[in-house]
């Protein structure tokens, strides 16, 4: 009997987990997503807006932010030893929270991934996926769901044309795109804050739009720059050069995006 109540006792608490949600603390986000945040117990995707290291490295450090706001160890899934781990702490996500497991190719990041969600205790899951298919971000999603757990799947690629598989239908409740603008004027020399324009390319049960906001804080915490621009999805962002944005992307997320 004890065991069938600790049995419901943790279905219950899963449910609760999973209908909780993670808000941004910028209205002009939160205000656009269904129940005013991230849903927890749910699959997100993150890629980089282009296909170079500095948009990967934002999108890295957009992902790190989020998980920075949460409770708990946070599992991240890699292929590659190129995570720099000092950039993901001034992004809010300090080493301490963080287990790294590198894997020897994709098949094994996914099995970990599911794991992760599936285990119940984590605060966050993060995996970094070049392919993602319906049927297995449906099981994602579904271990999301029983656990209450948020997951992350990072899209990178190691070829450009790999990129076009993030066109592709999954089963993920948001799937967001990151990339580099030009840090914000100081009144006197120097590089301010980097900023990134941020687009919600799929929202379940919401509409698409796009953000320009400052980079995350040292808690995880994006913010609002003073000329916000909150224009439709249609309308995009003029593509910045590469060299321009290296100099303003601030810390990277990756080893490859460090001159």
């Amino acid at each position: 009997m004890n065991a069938l109540r600790e049995t419901i006792r943790r279905i219950e608490a899963g449910r609760k987990r999973a209908s909780a949600i993670l808000p941004f603390g910028v209205a002009e986000l939160d205000t656009r997503l269904p129940g005013g945040g991230l849903a927890m117990g749910a699959l997100h995707e993150v890629a980089g807006g282009g296909n170079g290291a500095i948009d990967g490295a934002a999108a890295a450090l957009f992902a790190a932010g989020i998980m920075a706001r949460t409770k708990g160890p946070v599992l991240w899934c890699l292929t590659r030893p190129d995570l720099f781990a000092p950039a993901i702490a001034q992004a809010g996500l300090s080493a301490d929270r963080v287990i790294y497991v590198e894997a020897g190719d994709e098949t094994s990041v996914l099995t970990c991934f599911e794991e992760g969600l599936r285990h119940g205790g984590l605060g966050g899951v993060v995996a970094e996926l070049g392919r993602l298919s319906m049927t297995h971000s449906r099981r994602l999603q579904l271990a999301a769901e029983s656990s209450g757990t948020p997951g992350i799947a990072l899209r990178r690629w190691r070829r450009q044309a790999d990129a076009s598989d993030f066109g592709q239908p999954t089963a993920a409740t948001t799937r967001w795109r990151v990339s580099v603008l030009p840090s914000a004027p100081l009144p006197v020399p120097g590089i301010g804050r980097p900023r990134w324009h941020v687009e919600l390319i799929r929202c379940r049960a919401g509409e698409s739009a796009d953000f320009e906001v400052e980079a995350c804080d040292a808690q995880g915490r994006l913010a609002v720059s003073a000329e916000l621009a909150d224009r439709s999805i249609q309308s995009g962002a003029a593509r910045l050069g590469s060299s321009a944005r290296a100099a303003d992307a601030g810390a990277h997320g990756y080893r490859t995006a460090v001159a």
